[in-house]
């Protein structure tokens, strides 16, 4: 059992690992008066860093180094700014995480030492992120081993089987548990080890779905012969392959040397293979960018965040610059900053009116420069709410210009007044602002403060329902900085006062915010004309206020009327959120999808709502089969609890296309239980479809519990002819990486 994990990462010997497996001494830093010691080190399995306090030994919270979502070295985040001196800030680093866990805070005993963290750190875990699935896997049951071993004597007795069998989720009655024991049991000493617990491993991920496949097509003295597997491939799998791929993949994916060197896949390689990115679900052409990013702006889906600055609620959380920065590390584009006076004449960005905590705008803006273009290289929208004095709107203006610098765009590309957007591609690495202006692009710049042709009136108040006499009444004369106004070239924000209006009087660069049911009003009762408003204009969208506690609407109509910036709260996890990842999951996480032609086109009669005839309907019809799962985690982890697993698969799109089915439950189950359950969907528009697989632990007194998801475009299932037999694998877990599905899709054009 041991040794699993160094030999895994691939780093036996490298100082890093090393560095991390003995550990140290880090000061924790919660407060300015709580600062306390704490010993960290990896554990054995190279996945899970573990914490003791010196004082009691006792042992402390474990956390997972996949569950990382980035190490910053220095005073960076607001806890190390708020509760440290600057005299330690080389001596700081900070560890947050993909999911809501606090970020840990930590100080080293010199900057060396707090470098040597952070480099191992991120050594280790890029490392570990390349694992194929088939390692992850192992190295998770490998751990469990470790786990249910309590005497650590690398042996297991009858009662740590059960244990461990109840660590990876699967429930057993006492006889089967005892009879799995006495077969693995050569020795007849009630004790497995070496050999006897590799029997045991060898009979728990027998995958007898494998074996029919594996079975049919391994002609060669049990083997696959090149030929077999080239049968499979174009038989079972997808697209024309040749004999050399064949070749080529026996020599990847084959663990025995002795059948990689006749020529031969194994099944244990033929597993490897189907559990090979090549077999995933989703197209790996389409993981890169792999559209024309060359069009207007504009003519893009845009990944956008509604109030970024928030990790939690609307009224009383905390605000962060790590909110920043979780959001564009999951390649969000658009990023709202709301902006108020602060004292020292510095601005702070909170949720005005609330509870909630302020963070320093000049903060936020070095986030956001520091972590932009990490996971995407295309542009950032800065989303300005702005709320400030025209003296604080000058210092803002100044942030902006000194930390962003040649990266900000504050003129127009080109020669002269443009006419339409540039494109992503044009605009790489660079921000756009979004905001008021005091004028017309095309109008000469006025000198200092003067007032604005719009007025004073935030989005949150445009979309209030109150009656127009009103709103007029309340509306008062706009005070801006030039400085400030002059940087908002392409995407000047408006009031919205129907599409005709807009058509005639605003520019291609003014663009309106719709709270949700304003827009999604348009969207059902107007679709054709949000489309066409949309081929030439921006729309954001964002959530209601009434949304406190931080939920989601469904951004699907409003993508399907066209809206490029569909705003949603990136902290809260929930199925909103998690088609919002699958829309942007393609084009290389770019942030960026190009919207279909004939949303596109100012002729188009395409309506989401009516589905008149035109190019959008291209009918087809889906099959999926749900074949079995593999390693869905326990979500309640009381003790008594196993796994009920069923699976939903679900379709979002049009109004026509929105569909759900689901399995049976499959009781006491969550290592590999299999379903072999079919469905048939229809589908009108494929190019607005996504397809969602959600996985949920079955329980009929208090509603199923939320096990996994997994969400990509319709578009980009991996095809072929014949049908392909796929894998949905990872499937994106809120808990564990290594869980998967084991799926066939087919794909045909309806009758």
């Amino acid at each position: 059992v041991d040794g699993v994990g160094v030999s895994e990462t691939r780093m036996e010997g490298d100082q890093d690992l090393q560095f991390l497996l003995q550990g140290g001494d880090l000061l924790k830093v919660r407060s300015q008066s709580w600062k306390k010691t704490r010993y960290f080190k990896l554990q054995d399995d190279c996945k899970t860093m573990w914490r003791e306090s010196k004082r009691t030994f006792r042992k402390k919270q474990t956390f997972l180094l996949d569950d990382i979502s980035v190490v910053r070295h220095g005073r960076q985040s607001e806890g190390l700014k708020k509760n440290t001196e600057e005299n330690v800030e080389g001596r700081c680093f900070s560890i947050m995480f993909k999911s809501q866990r606090k970020t840990l805070d930590l100080i080293a005993s010199s900057e060396e030492e707090a470098k040597q963290w952070v480099s191992s750190l991120q050594k280790v875990m890029f490392n570990i992120s390349n694992l194929s699935h088939q390692q992850k896997t192992e190295h998770w049951i490998y751990s469990c081993l470790r786990k249910a071993d309590k005497n650590d004597d690398d042996k297991l007795s009858e009662s740590e089987v059960k244990r461990f069998l109840r660590l990876i989720n699967i429930e057993v009655d006492d006889d089967y548990a005892e009879m799995l024991f006495k077969k693995c049991d050569k020795s007849n000493t009630g004790l497995l080890s070496g050999e006897e617990i590799e029997h045991f491993y060898d009979l728990l991920t027998h995958r007898e779905e494998i074996d029919v496949i594996y079975g049919a097509y391994a002609k060669t003295t049990g083997y696959m012969s090149p030929q077999n597997l080239l049968d499979f491939l174009m038989k079972e799998q997808r697209e024309e392959v040749t004999l050399a791929d064949a070749h080529n993949i026996i020599r990847k994916f084959e663990p025995d040397e002795g059948a990689k060197g006749k020529q031969l896949l194994s099944k244990d390689g033929f597993l490897m293979y189907l559990h090979n990115a090549d077999t995933m679900v989703l197209n790996p052409k389409h993981k890169e960018v792999y559209q024309d990013m060359s069009q207007p702006l504009n003519h893009y889906f845009i990944s956008s965040s509604h109030n970024t600055y928030l990790m939690e609620d609307q009224l009383k959380g905390p605000s962060s610059t790590e909110a920043y920065v979780r959001a564009l590390l999951k390649g969000c584009r658009c990023v709202e900053l709301d902006c108020w006076d602060g004292s020292d004449d510095e601005p702070v960005i909170y949720h005005g009116h609330t509870l909630t905590s302020k963070i320093l705008f000049r903060d936020a803006i070095q986030a956001i420069k520091e972590y932009a273009f990490k996971t995407s290289d295309y542009p950032v929208i800065l989303s300005l709410e702005n709320h400030c004095s025209v003296e604080q709107q000058t210092v803002m203006a100044h942030h902006m210009n000194s930390i962003l610098g040649s990266a900000l765009i504050t003129s127009p590309l080109g020669e002269g007044m443009p006419s339409n957007f540039p494109s992503p591609e044009e605009l790489k690495g660079k921000f756009l602002i979004k905001g008021k202006r005091l004028n017309k692009l095309e109008a000469s710049f006025v000198q200092d403060t003067a007032a604005a042709e719009d007025t004073d009136v935030t989005e949150e108040e445009e979309s209030n329902d109150e009656d127009e006499e009103q709103q007029k009444k309340s509306k008062k004369k706009l005070k801006m900085a030039k400085d400030l106004s002059d940087m908002v070239i392409y995407c000047k924000s408006v009031h919205f006062h129907g599409f005709e209006d807009a058509r005639k009087n605003l520019g291609f660069y003014e663009m309106s915010s719709f709270k949700e049911h304003k827009a999604m009003g348009l969207a059902e009762e107007s679709a054709n004309a949000y489309i066409l408003h949309n081929v030439e204009k921006l729309s954001r969208i964002y959530p209601a206020g009434s949304r406190a506690d931080s939920s989601n609407y469904n951004p699907v109509p409003l993508w399907n009327a066209g809206c490029q910036i569909v705003a949603l709260n990136f902290q809260t996890s929930c199925s909103e959120m998690d088609v919002n990842q699958g829309r942007f999951l393609v084009n290389g996480k770019s942030g960026y999808v190009l919207k279909p032609a004939y949303m596109r086109d100012l002729s188009s009669e395409f309506d989401p709502i009516t589905l008149t005839r035109g190019d959008w309907l291209k009918p087809k019809t889906l099959h999926v089969m749900v074949i079995s799962g593999q390693q869905l985690p326990k979500v309640n982890k009381k003790k008594s609890s196993i796994v009920d697993p069923l699976v939903k698969v679900e379709i979002y799109g049009v109004q026509a296309d929105v569909a759900e089915k689901e399995t049976n439950a499959i009781e006491n189950n969550g290592f590999n239980p299999e379903w072999n359950e079919n469905f048939q969907f229809d589908v009108y528009v494929p190019d607005l479809a996504l397809l969602r697989f959600v996985v949920k632990d079955y329980d009929s007194t208090s509603g199923n519990e939320f096990i996994g998801q997994y969400t990509l475009p319709l578009t980009s299932l991996q095809m072929g002819e014949p049908p392909p037999l796929l894998t949905v694998n990872p499937l994106t877990v809120r808990l564990h990486s290594r869980s998967g599905l084991f799926v066939h899709v087919m794909v045909l054009d309806a009758e």
